[in-house]
């Protein structure tokens, strides 16, 4: 499967994103789906993640400001970001695994390429 991140841009402190995955190739109606941010100079962290049931699970950084969905078909999976803040600046990758959430890396292999959040204070 391959995926495609898009939405990405600069807000203010404050604003909202929603950042978009979209799968082609296949649906995402077998994988979990993840987000993930890599801010310059840090490795690459967890920030959400849905299950094959549309369970959620989200880092604490971003817990009650974040929400992943996903759209009928399962085609595209979806991080709106809310109250975002200027340490939410990174790039943002999705990405795919068998089986249930996970939080690790490498457990994802299917990778999008980043799209970047510039937050402003």
């Amino acid at each position: 499967v391959q995926l495609q991140a898009s939405g990405g841009g600069s807000v203010q402190a404050g604003g909202s994103l929603r950042l978009s995955c979209a799968a082609s190739g296949r649906t995402l109606s077998t994988y979990a789906v993840g987000w993930f941010r890599q801010a310059p100079g840090k490795e690459r962290e967890f920030v959400a993640a849905i299950s094959l049931s549309g369970s959620t699970f989200y880092a604490e950084s971003v817990k009650g400001r974040f929400t992943m969905s996903t759209d009928n078909a399962k085609k595209t999976v979806y991080l709106q970001m809310d109250s975002l803040k200027s340490e939410d600046t990174a790039d943002y990758y999705c990405a795919a695994k068998r089986g249930g959430i996970g939080v690790v890396l490498p457990e994802y292999i299917y990778w999008g390429q980043g799209t970047q959040v510039t937050v402003s204070s």
